[in-house]
């Protein structure tokens, strides 16, 4: 029996990468439109990305500090110059770091809250799927992100109840049958089917 080996750890490389993929196919023109995160243009969604990649990277190799003890501020994030070649890097060490299976041991930090690293590990995920998606709609981009991540965030926003609802805002209702996207998407309290000037 295999009852005593450990699972390996959920690899958010995948998810990463395909939005990575969306970062490149950002053209200067799109950053001032709009996304379906109603707050956020292109360039703050890519500026919060910018941001989050760091503090959860920090929090699964528990370097504790002022990356993971800042709480998102409520100033719209400003993007940095040389996001296009820096988010993917970012991208890849957050990716990397959670590829440790320390990191999804013990309790970490990120946000000014402290978690089970099991539950950061799938935030970042999360975090960065939904971000991809808000960054393809918003450009126009096909979206694809892999199945195992999907069904990791679903199973996460599914579990959080009522009180997802302070972070990701109230669920938005889709069929049975939607594309498990479509319904991860609105369980982020997101129009599945939005559309720039939607």
């Amino acid at each position: 029996m295999d009852r005593d080996r450990k699972q390996e750890p959920l690899d958010l490389g995948p998810v990463c990468r395909e939005t990575a993929r969306v970062v490149d196919g950002v053209t200067e023109k799109q950053l001032p439109g709009p996304t379906p995160c109603p707050e956020y243009a292109v360039r703050e969604v890519l500026a919060h990305l910018m941001g989050l990649t760091v503090a959860f990277r920090d929090a699964a190799r528990k370097e504790l500090g002022p990356t993971t003890d800042t709480t998102p501020g409520g100033a719209p994030p400003v993007l940095a110059e040389g996001w296009r070649e820096e988010l993917p890097r970012r991208l890849d060490a957050l990716a990397a770091a959670w590829r440790s299976p320390g990191a999804w041991e013990g309790n970490t930090r990120v946000g000014g809250v402290d978690l089970p690293g099991a539950v950061t590990g799938l935030v970042a995920l999360n975090e960065v799927l939904i971000h991809g998606w808000d960054l393809a709609r918003g450009t126009g981009q096909p979206y694809a992100p892999a199945e195992a991540g999907l069904r990791a965030s679903y199973g996460m926003l599914s579990a959080a109840g009522p009180g997802a609802s302070d972070v990701f805002g109230p669920p938005v209702a889709t069929a049975a049958d939607a594309p498990l996207l479509d319904r991860v998407i609105g369980l982020s309290g997101r129009r599945p089917d939005w559309l720039p000037g939607s």
